[in-house]
């Protein structure tokens, strides 16, 4: 554990940037029509546009801009010195980016602060089974939503994968850290930042060849749809894994962990008629959005081979085949096949048999039971992993890109 960086653990849980900061869905002609009632959503009602046709009209035109007259430098080197949720934006930005981001950094007149903050206790009281979602379950599921994998692979970090993911994996460090929304902690800044980065990809991926060719017709990147999938990949995926694992989660910690995603999808720029009021909304949602367009591609398995050294690379115990087989077993053998995981015909049934017994001992449900080594040496591992993430920080910065990946 001393020799290992808390930047290395990013890296590990930058599966779940992946899926967090550049969202992506699927290959043409598999997403259903848009039928989702916005009365399910927190503004209880909207027009029902398809988000698939929806991008970002605060954010797009002023990265746009920042770009175009080459001011990328300049408004990076502005951001690092952006750290805290309460400080005051820097002096050197560029005046129509720190008009964006004033108002931009503003939580939603319906945001809660209890509740904010019980999600996040909330997410650090489960952190053993929250953090292997995360990492091991929807890090790697984002490698079976084609557009996000490519999105992230044609993109400037592409050529850098490991730098990349960890610069993604921010958003999902700091949505379960206690200070996330207070004063000092940095959910405001990363949201921000990330709703400018995907801006920025917005104006520069139509430019690369290798996107446009593999796009499946998508013009324009990371609509609000695309958004909502991997919102869903991630909270409703977590929450409903917690419950087919039969952990205790109260109705307060429930909408508590709810509410938190609610608000930082807000932060990220999604309209408020698009963002599920509750789990059955958000279940619904997910169902039409997320599941039918799960599928290979190229690009995902690349990203998985790169997921799998990462957190291999840890030397925490998790090994390759191990990591397989929990995710087999989290996603199931059919995404396990998208983005081309080894079977594990041996260790996949065994942790499917000793899991479950495992979190029922440990959320008291049984008593001392029989489980075999391989799940204790599981939840070892995990829990270091999880006690990794949640250690200090070395700072990662969410810089704006200025080109694509190159050729």
């Amino acid at each position: 554990m001393d020799g290992l960086s808390r930047r290395k653990m990013l890296l590990a849980g930058g599966a779940l940037g992946a899926a967090g900061a550049l969202s992506m869905a699927s290959p043409a002609g598999a997403r259903p029509l848009w039928t989702w009632s916005p009365a399910g959503s927190v503004a209880g009602a909207g027009a029902g546009v398809d988000p698939e046709w929806v991008w970002d009209d605060e954010a797009d035109p002023v990265l746009a801009a920042v770009i175009d007259r080459g001011d990328v430098a300049r408004v990076n080197a502005a951001l690092a010195k952006w750290t805290r949720n309460d400080q005051a934006l820097p002096a050197e930005l560029p005046s129509d980016v720190r008009d964006f981001m004033e108002e931009a950094r503003r939580l939603p007149s319906w945001a809660d602060r209890t509740k904010l903050d019980r999600g996040s206790r909330f997410s650090k009281t489960k952190g053993i089974y929250v953090g292997a979602l995360y990492g091991l379950g929807s890090g790697m599921m984002s490698t079976a939503i084609p557009r996000e994998a490519r999105a992230v692979y044609y993109s400037k970090g592409g050529a850098d994968m490991k730098d990349r993911i960890a610069k993604t994996a921010r958003l999902g460090y700091d949505i379960g850290d206690v200070d996330a929304y207070q004063p000092t902690g940095s959910m405001i800044v990363t949201c921000v930042k990330t709703r400018m980065v995907h801006a920025a990809v917005r104006h520069l991926l139509p430019q690369s060849p290798g996107w446009t060719q593999t796009s499946g017709g998508q013009t324009i990147p990371i609509s609000q749809a695309d958004i909502l999938v991997t919102w869903h990949s991630l909270a409703t995926f977590v929450m409903q894994r917690l419950k087919d694992w039969r952990v205790s989660v109260g109705t307060a910690d429930s909408d508590a962990y709810l509410h938190v995603w609610q608000v930082s999808a807000a932060m990220l720029g999604v309209r408020q008629e698009y963002i599920p009021a509750t789990w059955d909304a958000a279940n619904a949602q997910s169902a039409q959005v997320l599941d039918p367009i799960l599928a290979a591609s190229d690009e995902g398995v690349a990203l998985t081979e790169v997921l799998l050294d990462i957190v291999a690379e840890l030397d925490l115990g998790l090994t390759r085949p191990l990591i397989s087989a929990f995710a087999r077993y989290t996603l199931g053998d059919r995404v396990g096949d998208m983005i081309g995981l080894s079977k594990e015909p041996v260790l996949k049934p065994l942790i499917a048999a000793a899991w479950p017994l495992l979190v029922a001992f440990r959320e008291g449900l049984i008593s001392f039971p029989v489980i075999p080594s391989v799940a204790w040496t599981l939840e070892e591992a995990i829990r270091q992993f999880v006690l990794l993430f949640l250690g200090e920080a070395k700072p990662i910065a969410i810089s704006i890109p200025d080109t694509n990946r190159p050729s």
